[in-house]
C-alpha cells in the first residue's frame, strides 16, 4: 500500500469522526451506562434471591441473565443511536430464536419447569413424593432435572417438563406404615387393640405425633384383621416396619393372642345325595 493510499484512509477515517464522532460518543457512553445498569439491577437481584431457598448455582444463572439481557438491550439501542439500522438485527434476533426454541424445545421446557418447580416449591429436597409413576426421596433439584433416592439405593432422574403439570402426591418428612394383623375370632378385640397402642408407643422408631391409627379392618376368612397404621421419619422407615411387626408378633405371643393360619374347611357330600 503507498503513501497516497495510506493518506487517503486516513482523511477519510478524520472525516468519518469528525461527521459521526458525537454518534460514536453517545453509543459508548449509552453502553458503559448499560453496563452499570446490568450491576446495580444485578446487586439487587442476587440479594433479593439470597433471601430465598435457592441452590447458589440457580441464583447466579438468574442474576447473569438478567446482566445479558440488559447489556444486549443497551447495546441495541447504541447500535441504533450510531446509525445502524437494527431492523433486521431485532428480525434476525427473533427468527435465531424461534429457530433454538424449536430445536431445544425438550432442554427449554425442562428449564421453565425446573424455575417453576424451584419458584413454586411444590416440594423440597429430603421430602418423599410420588409422581409420574416413581416414588423416592428427593435427593437434588436441578434446573433441567430433579432425582429421587430409593431405598435399595438406586437412583431415578426425572426431566423437569414430566413433574409441572402432574399429579403429585407429597408425603413430606414421614411416612404412614399399613401392617395387617389377624387375630382368631374368638379374640378380645379390646384386649388386643390395647396390646397393639403399648407396642406402638414403647417403640422409638414410631413416631407418636401423629397418633399411630389401630383399627378393626375387616372380618377375613379365618381371621379377624387389624390396620395398624403408625408414622415413621423417611431415614427409618425401612427399619421401623420390620422392627413394629416382630414386636407385636413377640406381644401377641406374650399376652397368648392367637394368630390364625389361613385355613379353608371343604365339605365333601355324596354325589348321590
Amino acid at each position: 500500500m503507498d503513501t497516497a493510499q495510506v493518506n487517503q484512509w486516513k482523511d477519510k477515517a478524520i472525516s468519518y469522526l469528525i461527521e459521526n464522532g458525537p454518534k460514536l460518543l453517545s453509543a459508548l457512553a449509552i453502553v458503559v451506562v448499560g453496563v452499570f445498569v446490568a450491576r446495580f439491577l444485578g446487586g439487587i437481584t442476587q440479594r433479593w434471591l439470597n433471601k430465598r431457598d435457592l441452590e447458589p448455582p440457580v441464583r447466579m444463572l438468574i442474576t447473569r441473565v438478567i446482566k445479558l439481557v440488559i447489556v444486549a438491550l443497551f447495546t441495541v439501542i447504541a447500535l441504533g443511536t450510531c446509525g445502524v439500522n437494527i431492523a433486521p438485527l431485532v428480525a434476525g434476533i427473533g427468527v435465531a430464536g424461534i429457530g433454538v426454541g424449536l430445536a431445544m424445545q425438550g432442554v427449554l421446557g425442562n428449564l421453565v419447569s425446573g424455575l417453576i418447580i424451584i419458584f413454586t416449591k411444590p416440594f423440597r429436597v429430603g421430602e418423599y413424593i410420588e409422581i409420574s409413576g416413581e416414588t423416592g426421596q428427593v435427593s437434588v433439584i436441578e434446573l433441567f432435572t430433579t432425582t429421587l433416592n430409593h431405598a435399595d439405593k438406586s437412583r431415578v432422574i426425572i426431566p423437569n417438563r414430566k413433574i409441572v403439570g402432574e399429579i403429585l402426591h407429597n408425603y413430606g418428612n414421614i411416612r404412614q406404615h399399613v401392617i395387617i394383623v389377624g387375630v382368631a375370632y374368638d379374640t378380645d378385640l379390646n384386649r388386643a387393640l390395647q396390646v397393639i397402642r403399648n407396642t406402638l408407643s414403647s417403640n422409638p422408631l414410631v413416631l407418636q405425633d401423629p397418633e399411630p391409627v389401630v383399627t378393626v379392618l375387616r372380618f377375613g376368612d379365618s381371621a379377624i384383621e387389624i390396620a395398624v397404621k403408625p408414622w415413621s421419619k423417611l431415614e427409618t422407615f425401612g427399619p421401623a416396619g420390620g422392627a413394629v411387626q416382630l414386636a407385636i408378633a413377640d406381644a401377641f405371643r406374650a399376652n397368648k393372642i392367637s394368630i390364625p393360619f389361613p385355613q379353608r374347611e371343604v365339605r365333601m357330600r355324596d354325589g348321590n345325595t
